[in-house]
């Protein structure tokens, strides 16, 4: 699996925010189990929390180090959010923070006027290359080209220099449900997102992990349910097998069994004149 914000984002980028960021920058973080190749990842939201240098406590030998005050552990809340009842932070003060961590200028997604289209919309299809991935992408770009959309086709992988400047021009935002939807903290307000739901009863996960955390961050928000002959599983599986009839009852909530087919073996190839409409109610939320 490709790592990418969604490793860290709900467990410790957020939580690390929501706790420090009302010092202003006056706090020292204090790290055990270095991991270098994170820090330098996360430098850029790192330095716009602390103005001081990371103390690595493993290897501080006999130094002494005093504060007035420690705070050991993180707060956490709700997946990807901040309840504002709870901190004197909300989801939209991280997403802002972040673009100004990442220099990014667009606050907004573009407004269309009816019946005028003075520029595209951009629509970022997060594209992977092996699980979850779309099988015709060529196909999909050009029905959405015919529509009016200017098309860009990301991974988004673990690069953190490169992903906040693929999302800053977004306006839609399209993908397979999993850890590339993470990246949504970086895209402008109103934005809209398309979760796209594969066989294997996606319904909760959904929900919880990105259908609900739009919302919070005032993004706007679609689902696509896949249907069988969409999936990649209809080459392995008669249509009326359990695998498609009654996924719960193929995984018996084993986690490992639920990844294995609906996660790691499941591809999509999209029928583009059933999504089309999809598209189609995009834009209009971009009115």
């Amino acid at each position: 699996m490709q790592e990418t914000i969604f490793m860290h984002s709900p467990d410790i980028i957020i939580p690390l925010f929501m706790t420090t960021r009302h010092f202003g920058g006056e706090v020292k973080f204090l790290v055990t189990n270095r991991n270098p190749r994170w820090l330098q990842k996360f430098r850029a939201i790192l330095e716009n929390l602390s103005k001081y240098e990371i103390i690595d406590i493993d290897s501080a030998g006999e130094n002494i180090h005093c504060f007035p005050r420690v705070i050991v552990g993180l707060k956490h809340h709700k997946e990807m959010t901040i309840d504002p009842s709870r901190s004197p932070h909300s989801i939209s003060d991280f997403r802002a923070f972040l673009r100004s961590a990442y220099s990014l200028k667009k606050e907004n997604a573009i407004k269309l006027q009816d019946g005028e289209l003075k520029r595209r919309p951009c629509l970022l299809i997060v594209s992977r290359k092996r699980s979850c991935s779309f099988t015709n992408l060529a196909e999909i770009t050009n029905m959405a080209e015919t529509l009016g959309y200017g098309v860009v086709a990301s991974e988004l992988d673990s690069n953190m220099s490169r992903n906040p400047v693929i999302m800053k021009g977004c306006d839609v935002m399209m993908g397979v449900h999993g850890a590339g939807l993470t990246n949504l903290v970086f895209l402008p307000e109103n934005v809209v997102l398309i979760q796209m739901l594969p066989i294997g009863k996606f319904e909760w996960h959904a929900k919880v992990c990105f259908g609900d955390p739009a919302r919070y961050m005032n993004i706007k928000y679609l689902e696509y349910n896949i249907k069988e002959k969409e999936s990649s599983l209809i080459q392995e599986f008669p249509l009326d097998h359990v695998v498609f009839k009654d996924p719960v009852a193929y995984h018996k909530h084993n986690w490992n069994l639920f990844k294995s087919m609906y996660l790691e073996k499941q591809n999509v190839e999209l029928d583009v004149n059933r999504f089309r409409q999809t598209l189609v109610k995009a834009m209009e939320l971009l009115r």
